[in-house]
């Protein structure tokens, strides 16, 4: 397969990467932006933002009656954790167990009843099941092909009922132009960070190098590379995916996708 279709040798399938490099990617402010980006998901999908009591796991709960959501990638549920306070009927997908383990003990911890899966989101279908599905904090288009990525987007849009949405977050191709830097550092989680980033194949993908260096002067590495998409090529693989209409926007305000976007934030509609 050509370097242009073919970036990475599934490295997110290794479980020491993300144990690792976890306390660098998901620091406190991700956490601290949790309930400000579900208000956002909730506007983007015209769900109500409050409206369902929360769904607690006990043997006299009802079974949930709000909207059933689909985290793809969930990590350690973030998101999840949070629709779920709001009684959304949430089914979170990642290949990390030690995610999931952390995932399934904090929701057990507040009482909430969400399902936690181990599966490939290019395996994970389920017809007609949910109202929403999400894809957020910037993992989308690490999969070794574009193809890979098609087949995520149609799975999807598969698992949607009628007049549900997909809603992707990621780092748009412009954004990464605008702000591109060759090189930083900074010290997070008891690690000096360094990290180096290069423009690949005219600006297809991202390449990454990670360097940890921990208190003992040990030393840890790791390269990957990102597929960017410019926000017409993204709408472009979601109206391919079988989506209606796709949306774009700049912030989980709806602001517009333009040159003071922050992040490149689509949604598509399967009507």
């Amino acid at each position: 397969m050509a370097e242009a279709d073919r970036f990475n040798e599934e490295w997110f399938n290794d479980k020491s990467f993300w144990e690792q490099y976890a306390p660098i990617m998901f620091d406190k402010k991700r956490w601290a932006e949790v309930p400000a980006v579900a208000d956002g998901i909730t506007r983007m999908a015209r769900l109500p933002l409050y409206e369902y009591p929360p769904v607690y796991r006990s043997a006299e709960a009802d079974a949930p009656g709000g909207p059933k959501v689909a985290d793809l990638c969930c990590g350690f549920g973030r998101i999840s954790l949070e629709l779920a306070r709001r009684g959304f009927a949430v089914t979170g997908v990642d290949l990390m167990p030690a995610y999931l383990d952390t995932a399934r003990d904090d929701a057990a911890y507040e009482h909430l009843e969400i399902e936690f899966v181990r599966e490939d989101v290019r395996r994970f279908k389920r017809p007609g099941a949910f109202d929403l599905a999400v894809n957020l904090y910037i993992s989308f288009g690490y999969f070794g092909s574009q193809e890979d990525d098609r087949l995520f987007a149609r799975n999807a849009c598969e698992s949607l009922r009628d007049g549900g949405c997909f809603i992707i977050e990621t780092l748009g191709k412009e954004i990464a132009a605008r702000d591109f830097v060759e090189a930083e550092w900074f010290e997070r989680a008891g690690y000096f960070v360094l990290t180096r980033y290069e423009a690949v194949n005219s600006w297809e993908g991202l390449k990454n190098r990670w360097i940890l260096i921990d208190k003992e002067a040990k030393k840890a590495e790791r390269c990957f590379t990102q597929r960017l998409y410019a926000a017409t090529e993204l709408r472009r693989l979601l109206l391919d995916a079988g989506f209606s209409s796709v949306e774009l926007y700049g912030n989980w305000e709806e602001g517009p996708y333009d040159q003071y976007a922050e992040s490149l934030i689509a949604v598509g509609r399967k009507r």
